[in-house]
């Protein structure tokens, strides 16, 4: 069985392997790809897959744009940690759609499920164009819950000037301080107004109104300068350094 992983996450790849061998599945990786754009390049040059597990987030933005740019006939079980995706991933006729982490029980089961459909996805342009409207839209979020100490406190998605995730703890940094957000980082960026924030790599969110300045960096990414950078650097990844500054230009 070839099989195809797009996931932007190292540790995920690793991890949904030893759990397709513990599941006695037997395959051949073909590749792994962690942007829309290569995926889309790899469905342009090499054959289809047998099977492809893909990850809704990538590191430059959601799978779902793969189908708007090229023709993708192979069944598709998605893999995400956000819940709110689950009914757009099955409208695209996925095969399955299995939550982070991901468990051995539902992996079998999505596995079983391809094995008795020998179905192929089928894409629908209109209603893949609205479901991605409807995701990238702005949210609408005005507060959020930190902890400071002991306690709670709400502070406002305007004070903040970034969030960072560092050893699996979310930290939200305003003009003053710095509070643990109890939120992953992916979690609190799909709530945030996307035309005030960005994700400028895998750990770090930034908002437009903290960049100070913006120099070149080496392999065609940028670096920012920001309000209040404590000891973090930002490096906007080379993915997506394009979109960042199309984002920049709004």
């Amino acid at each position: 069985m070839k099989i195809l992983i797009i996931e932007d996450e190292i540790r995920a790849v690793s991890q949904l392997q030893l759990m397709l061998k513990a599941c006695d599945f037997s395959f051949e990786l073909l590749d792994i790809i962690d942007t829309v754009e290569d995926a889309v390049l790899w469905f342009q040059q090499n054959d289809t897959p047998d099977l492809v597990f893909m990850d809704i987030q990538l590191a430059d933005g959601l799978s779902f744009e793969i189908f708007q740019k090229t023709e993708v006939d192979a069944p598709i079980i998605f893999t995400t940690a956000f819940d709110q995706y689950a009914i757009q991933a099955f409208k695209v006729n996925s095969v399955d759609y299995l939550l982070k982490p991901i468990q051995k029980d539902d992996l079998s089961r999505a596995l079983d499920k391809f094995l008795k459909s020998n179905r192929t996805s089928s894409v629908d342009a209109s209603t893949l164009k609205q479901l991605l409207s409807d995701l990238q839209a702005p949210a609408e979020r005005e507060g959020l819950l930190v902890k400071v100490g002991n306690s709670f406190v709400q502070i406002k998605t305007a004070e903040l000037l970034y969030c960072y995730s560092e050893e699996s703890i979310t930290f939200g940094v305003t003009l003053d301080k710095r509070f643990i957000i109890e939120e992953t980082l992916d979690d609190l960026f799909s709530t945030l107004d996307q035309t005030k924030f960005f994700k400028i790599n895998r750990g770090q969110v930034v908002a437009k109104s903290s960049i100070q300045k913006i120099d070149p960096y080496f392999n065609h990414r940028v670096k920012l300068a920001v309000t209040n950078p404590r000891d973090q650097e930002f490096i906007v990844s080379r993915p997506k350094t394009s979109e960042f500054k199309d984002w920049m230009n709004k």
